[in-house]
């Protein structure tokens, strides 16, 4: 495959003297004369390389940069300037450019410079399949919600997108996280990860930021955050809902100019890290509730992926347990179990609250107080699932008996009457069917209600 190479410049005869020069090494080469042309070649076709000029009219280099990247970050650039300053060499590698060229630069320098980056380009695509394919193994089911979700990540791989993903305590919000993170060309730098309910403000702070030295009496030395761990990678910010008010306020700096401090600083420091939110809670209703800034909710709601409830996809739990079971089996260097068909109903039948950690509980629990079986049966089960599930509430408010209707067909039309009692407010209405506003978006899509 012949490698496609990008030339910014506004300079015409440098764009055609690389282009010639270039051409005739077997690469191929397309120019543009400012960053606003080039960022919209880049928005409509592929290229392994970008050869970037600091110094545009209209946006700078260092902004179409950062804006490139952001499109396509698995895009190699080299930055070339006749102004080859230290400053301009160091804001560029921190966006995220490999190498830095002074002009006028030897053509055998170009063509060694471009060679690398080819080559670079060439192991960054590798790793990036390679992710992808090991993250969407993880993505276990065959429903349609999960189908959805690994076509999300597959899409989002290619992007650096911040990303908030929606669920239930224990429906898998870490690993569509995960594979997010694989599918990217940021999938060999680290996956970090932070729980934003289980520190204090300053502690939490601390953890992600950093701080410097004498920040606080404790403070001896410099310490990194989680931030500058994750450079390059992505991080998680797990129950992002709980995260005080001081916090929020600093990480809506970040992802606006994707810089921050470190706690007691006043070096503004880059980061190249993606942001990755999840939260089992209702965010827009914390909105309402001035329990979360609404600017920084807009920030983080670039793409939202809802991780559904193992309730809403029973078809996927002989899937996930034979994950399980086999897994199980493996770690404990025990024969191959399996599940009996009398197991397996129970399982399929059970609610799930605790979705599919709750699954995987299970199955581990039958692993460590039955060593010796090759069969796993509703005995070798918790009593809690044994016991007939009691039957789902009705909402009263509505007065739909769905007589002479199917289950679906009952469905429907109670939710059509709640959207249209509560004049089309998705919260409302979930609060008269006594559901989640997920569940009643879930059940909206399933319908064609939207």
């Amino acid at each position: 495959m012949t490698p496609r190479l990008l030339v910014v410049d506004d300079e015409r005869l440098i764009c055609w003297s690389i282009r010639e020069r270039l051409g005739r090494r077997g690469y191929e080469v397309v120019t543009a004369e400012s960053g606003e042309q080039g960022l919209e070649l880049i928005g409509g076709s592929s290229f392994d390389v970008m050869l970037l000029d600091v110094r545009l009219p209209g946006i700078d280099g260092v902004e179409t940069l950062r804006r490139a990247l952001s499109i396509s970050p698995e895009l190699v650039v080299l930055m070339m300037s006749a102004h080859g300053t230290v400053d301009l060499a160091v804001a560029a590698m921190k966006r995220g450019a490999v190498d830095f060229l002074v002009k006028p630069f030897p053509l055998d320098t170009l063509d060694a410079a471009v060679g690398r980056a080819v080559a670079s380009a060439t192991v960054r695509r590798r790793v990036a399949a390679g992710g992808a394919a090991e993250g969407l193994r993880g993505l276990i089911g065959e429903s349609p919600a999960i189908r959805e979700i690994r076509e999300l990540v597959t899409r989002l791989g290619a992007t650096s997108s911040t990303v908030l993903i929606e669920g239930e305590s224990g429906s898998g919000k870490e690993v569509v996280a995960r594979a997010l993170h694989l599918a990217s060309v940021r999938a060999a730098a680290p996956f970090v990860e932070l729980n934003c309910a289980a520190l204090p403000e300053q502690l939490l702070e601390n953890e992600l930021f950093g701080h410097e030295r004498g920040a606080f009496t404790d403070a001896r030395t410099q310490k990194s955050g989680l931030l500058e761990a994750a450079d390059g990678g992505t991080i998680m910010l797990d129950e992002i809902g709980e995260m005080p008010a001081g916090g929020q306020a600093k990480l809506l700096r970040l992802l606006e100019d994707r810089s921050y401090r470190r706690v007691g600083g006043v070096t503004e420091i880059s980061s190249d890290a993606r942001v990755i939110a999840a939260t089992n809670a209702d965010l827009e209703k914390r909105v309402a509730d001035g329990r979360f800034r609404a600017d920084l909710f807009f920030r983080l709601n670039v793409v939202r992926i809802r991780t559904p409830p193992l309730r809403e996809r029973p078809e996927d739990i002989p899937l996930l347990a034979g994950f399980f079971v086999a897994r199980y089996s493996q770690e404990t260097k025990l024969p191959a179990r399996r599940l009996s068909s009398a197991a397996l109903e129970i399982l399929v039948a059970h609610r799930w609250p605790g979705n599919v950690r709750e699954l995987r509980n299970v199955i581990e629990r039958a692993f460590a107080l039955h060593p010796g079986i090759d069969e796993i049966r509703p005995e070798h089960l918790p009593a809690s699932l044994l016991a007939p599930p009691p039957p789902d509430p009705v909402p009263e408010p509505l007065g739909l008996m769905g007589a002479g209707l199917s289950l679906d067909a009952a469905e429907r039309t109670m939710i059509g009457d709640a959207m249209e009692r509560s004049q089309g407010n998705q919260s409302q209405a979930a609060r008269l069917l006594g559901i989640t506003r997920d569940t009643l978006r879930y059940r909206l899509k399933k319908h064609g209600m939207v």
